[in-house]
């Protein structure tokens, strides 16, 4: 910090949602930005709750931190307007930049007439119609919604002008870097746009010179939802007996899983210029570091394994989560 990316190292699920929350409540930060749109949910578990986020981001379980939705990103009202009354956020706390764009009932429809015939797997909100409407230049903005007039906001301005002033902000990149419509390699099983830590800056208009850290977000296992390859694929049996089976927080749909891909998370750690990892679920490869603070407390296994990481990607592993609630992490900054 002061600004820091949040990127996904893998087909999503990483556990974005806890990093983020627990640096929001570690370090205090002043302003949180999220990215991407609808068709990505970050779980946050708080003081045993859990909440599935599409809209509102991560950081919303520190009442002092500013939270914006980015002019890049695709905005559906009714999922917004949902998870503000869900998590009391109010339009003190909360804005959405003029300038995003507007996901239509309309782009749900297209959406999920196309899957059907594409076979890729789409959450069905809309946003990849969404986004067509918006290179076309014909989509509706933020601004132009009576409903979000009490939140509009100039998010490019209050985030540079934060940056200025020397204050914390973190950048909450969506779903995960292999499903980058350019640079994750799958295409076209990927998703609508790119998802890499300079898109993520660029969405939110935030210059590639004032990014402090890019912080990559490993699971300790791979898991993907919806079509395409999946190096390493274990059966759905397979994954319920190691502990790795997984239902996606957005779409209720089964994700397939994967081990570690220590090849993947070099490649993607240098193209999103990494400066740290953070690693998740840890205890469910190894059940005896549940809930560990320390990293000492680690089993010899654990420790090996996270040592592996650093060595294969050249970049330190700073967190390490091992629970779901927030505060579930090894902190090795300090």
């Amino acid at each position: 910090m002061p600004c820091s990316v949040i990127v996904g190292a893998f087909w999503g699920d990483e556990g974005k949602g806890k990093i983020i929350s627990y640096l929001a409540l570690k370090d205090n930060l002043d302003f949180c930005v999220r990215t991407g749109s609808v068709n990505a949910a970050h779980t946050v578990w708080y003081e045993n709750q859990k909440y599935a986020l599409h809209m509102v981001p991560a950081a919303f379980i520190n009442p002092n931190t500013r939270l914006l939705i980015a002019a890049g990103a695709n905005v559906h009202i009714g999922q917004f307007l949902k998870e503000a009354e869900l998590t009391h956020v109010d339009p003190k706390r909360m804005g959405i930049d003029q300038n995003a764009s507007i996901i239509e009932q309309k782009h749900s429809d297209q959406d999920k007439a196309s899957a059907v015939n594409k076979g890729i797997g789409t959450t069905g909100w809309g946003v990849g119609p969404a986004i067509e409407e918006r290179v076309r230049r014909t989509a509706k903005l933020a601004k132009d919604m009576p409903e979000l007039k009490p939140w509009i906001c100039d998010q490019i301005s209050e985030v540079n002008d934060g940056l200025d002033a020397g204050k914390s902000v973190l950048l909450e990149g969506t779903q995960g870097f292999m499903l980058s419509l350019f640079l994750g390699g799958g295409y076209p099983y990927v998703t609508g746009r790119d998802t890499g830590a300079s898109a993520i800056a660029s969405e939110a208009g935030v210059g590639p010179t004032r990014v402090d850290d890019v912080i990559i977000v490993y699971k300790s296992f791979i898991t993907r939802v919806g079509g395409g390859p999946l190096p390493g694929e274990i059966t759905k049996e397979e994954a319920q007996k190691r502990g790795w089976f997984e239902v996606a927080a957005g779409t209720g749909r089964d994700r397939r899983a994967a081990p570690f891909d220590f090849e993947l998370a070099k490649k993607n750690a240098r193209i999103n210029g990494a400066t740290q990892a953070a690693l998740t679920k840890l205890d469910a490869i190894y059940p005896s570091c549940r809930s560990a603070r320390k990293f000492d407390d680690l089993p010899k296994e654990a420790k090996e394994f996270v040592k592996e990481i650093e060595k294969r990607t050249g970049i330190p592993v700073t967190l390490i989560g091992t629970g779901p609630e927030a505060l579930d992490i090894i902190d090795r900054r300090v």
